[in-house]
């Protein structure tokens, strides 16, 4: 079915929209032969919280981005070529439920669909288009990905020393390698990842030791020491705001995170049904067949 609808207008009609939603501020995805295979809101665990964000899945490539206006408009475009990304399901565990992993190599976090019928399509669905293009294009998959964040919330003191408690000037920050929550003191230096920046990012001092050590003659590892104070913990999470209130250390953090994680999952199946409709397929369905 994707094959026949390479040349449609109708096709052509569905990508023109959503570049139309995105604005300026996105990039053009009118490219031959890319066809919108299907769309939908999923819940993107996000380094503060969970938030709703409006998927796009192409036969090349996934977009997504966030909801201003529900099929109107969209900002902050993310676009990730299919073939770097590998997907990994999730077991429930309380109100996460019907996730999956979405790793690649510059960045891997959790998205969770509203049912499990909606879990299930979204995974064969990508699945597929990545084996598709793999076949045709005779790539082969990456073998590494970015690790995937701890929440912000999840962690009230450093996952690496175990003492420093996080509060409003003990800042949080990430280990670009693990993707545990450390403070500053204890990721105070960066280390060279190729298949994440073509800068030294921020690392954890276990994961620098485990680096340094361990090391290649394939070419120079770059390793910097010195205060990293400015350097944010969401320095490329982009799409993830930043939020008012502070979830820095308060005990109600974990309960209240649960309670918006079920308040948006909640939002979410009810907007399934607002999913676009495409021609030739099941209405009941997001994608097409």
């Amino acid at each position: 079915m994707v094959d026949k609808l390479v040349n449609s207008e109708a096709n052509a009609r569905r990508i023109q929209m959503v570049e139309g939603c995105f604005g300026s501020s996105g990039h053009p995805l009118g490219i031959p032969g890319r066809v919108l295979v299907g769309e939908g809101v999923l819940t993107k665990m996000c380094r503060k919280k969970p938030k709703a964000r409006q998927f796009f899945l192409f036969n090349d490539t996934l977009v997504y981005g966030n909801i201003v206006i529900s099929k109107k408009k969209y900002n902050k475009q993310h676009i990730i070529p299919l073939e770097e990304i590998k997907l990994q399901s999730l077991e429930d565990d309380g109100p996460y439920r019907n996730g999956w992993l979405i790793c690649t190599a510059s960045k891997s976090f959790a998205v969770y669909a509203a049912t499990a019928t909606e879990k299930a399509e979204w995974i064969a669905h990508i699945n597929k288009c990545v084996e598709d293009l793999l076949r045709k294009s005779g790539k082969k998959p990456l073998g590494e990905h970015a690790a995937v964040w701890v929440p912000d919330a999840e962690a009230n003191v450093c996952m690496h020393c175990n003492k420093s408690q996080f509060n409003v000037l003990n800042r949080r920050h990430h280990c670009r390698k693990c993707g545990a929550v450390v403070c500053g003191p204890c990721s105070n230096k960066k280390f060279l990842l190729p298949v994440q920046s073509a800068k030294p990012l921020r690392v954890c001092l276990t994961c620098h030791d485990v680096l340094t050590k361990t090391k290649t003659n394939g070419g120079p590892n770059v390793s910097l020491n010195g205060d990293l104070s400015m350097d944010s913990s969401g320095e490329d999470d982009d799409d993830d705001d930043e939020d008012p209130e502070n979830l820095s250390s308060s005990n109600e953090v974990i309960p209240k995170l649960l309670m918006e994680m079920s308040e948006v999952l909640w939002r979410n199946s009810k907007v399934i049904q607002g999913f676009m409709g495409y021609a030739d397929s099941d209405p009941k369905s997001a994608f097409v067949k």
